[in-house]
């Protein structure tokens, strides 16, 4: 289903009541063409929320509404399709989305042709994998979180300060630089062993601290036990003592 919405002066309370027609499993629209309408960021932002678990909208045009400005909307729109914050929101972007139309009256910097490629990058992996978002996810963790230079500038775009291998598991990373070393060379790879180290010792380290703290606190438990059962041992006498005396006075009674 296409709805073509052009020179409707759509703003922000009408993207509301777009979303309404994005959300959910029963969404079907596949087409929607907004262009030369009141659209700004506010409206960007609505819809790309919608759009965030929606797998039926291939196409979104945006032309021709000035009120975008150069930075927020593509930005709000590349973490669609492409959020590097982790590697868990890399796969939860939007992978069904094949065309995004987005153009200014305002002449376009490098910055704003490298937020195209960006976002052009991640709808043709979109494009490649038609319906397997599985794969497109996957494929967009190898390309860009695993890629330095990609990773850096996407992380610059999108304000993410997190160290990618901050977040991978030491017992993964052998398979982690092995994808590294297939898909982009030894010269990424040693890029990715030198900022990898760092967690790998880090994580070595916390596991001494635990195993040192854990034998402290085995050694602590068993003398607590010890003194524990000393306890219980000496109230079982004192029982047994009471017993025995109280049996000998009934015994002297019934003399």
């Amino acid at each position: 289903k296409c709805l073509y919405l052009m020179s409707n002066n759509i703003n922000a309370d009408g993207c509301r009541e777009l979303a309404k027609l994005l959300r959910g499993k029963d969404a079907t629209l596949t087409q929607l063409w907004l262009n030369n309408n009141k659209i700004n960021d506010e409206g960007v932002g609505i819809l790309v929320d919608a759009l965030q678990n929606n797998t039926s909208l291939t196409a979104l045009s945006l032309s021709e509404n000035y009120g975008i400005s150069k930075q927020q909307g593509p930005t709000t729109l590349l973490k669609l399709v492409n959020n590097i914050s982790s590697i868990k929101a890399t796969l939860r972007s939007n992978h069904t989305l094949k065309n995004i139309f987005l153009s200014t009256m305002q002449a376009k910097s490098d910055a704003d042709k490298e937020f195209e490629t960006h976002i052009d990058h991640a709808l043709a992996i979109n494009r490649k994998y038609k319906d397997d978002l599985e794969t497109a996810g996957r494929e967009k963790v190898i390309q860009t979180q695993l890629h330095s230079v990609t990773r850096a500038n996407l992380a610059d775009f999108q304000v993410v300060n997190r160290s990618l291998y901050s977040e991978i598991n030491p017992l993964h990373l052998p398979e982690v630089l092995s994808l590294v070393g297939l898909h982009h060379g030894q010269g990424e790879l040693y890029v990715a062993l030198k900022s990898s180290i760092a967690g790998v010792i880090s994580t070595v380290n916390r596991k001494q601290f635990i195993r040192q703290q854990r034998d402290y606190h085995a050694a602590k438990l068993e003398q607590l036990n010890a003194e524990l059962a000393a306890i219980e041992a000496a109230e079982g006498d004192e029982v047994h003592i009471d017993v025995g005396s109280e049996s000998h006075s009934n015994k002297r009674r019934r003399k």
